[in-house]
């Protein structure tokens, strides 16, 4: 399984688009769609250069294809795509070892269709503790598009 159009433009809506280097809000050098790293695994550092749309949009399939492809590594069932691109945006917005403790990645290995997946999402909605309107509005929307057909 990979990523599709709709996982790539859900990763896009919240992560925003910054042509130039920028301090993320866990204060680690970021570009383009939320990238810390290039193709080669070397960091993004303040001092980079800007990028364009297009190198913006490349940096963000291949890091999303690296989420995704550790997702399907962690999940143990059968799920579908849309399922697939929910996962894979949590995974990039919070990193792989989130996922891979996670209470959300334990029920999706017992029965991906368990209703009380979509609670685990939104559990993830904080920063130092607090609640911010900006990561619970992505929960839900993962969530939703994880229970969508």
């Amino acid at each position: 399984m990979k990523l599709n159009k709709e996982g790539y433009d859900l990763i896009k809506l919240f992560e925003g688009l910054s042509l130039k280097p920028y301090l993320c809000s866990a204060k680690v050098p970021t570009i383009g769609y939320g990238a810390t790293f290039y193709e080669n695994n070397k960091k993004v550092l303040m001092s980079d250069p800007p990028i364009t749309k297009e190198r913006a949009d490349e940096l963000l399939q291949i890091s999303a294809d690296r989420f995704a492809r550790k997702v399907v590594n962690l999940v143990k069932k059968p799920i579908t795509q849309n399922q697939l691109n929910a996962l894979t945006s949590f995974a990039y917005n919070l990193g792989s070892g989130a996922l891979a403790s996670s209470t959300l990645l334990k029920k999706v290995n017992v029965n991906p269709n368990d209703l009380t997946i979509r609670n685990e999402f939104l559990r993830w909605n904080k920063a130092n503790g607090v609640a911010l309107k900006g990561l619970t509005n992505r929960r839900i929307k993962e969530a939703d598009l994880y229970f969508t057909p």
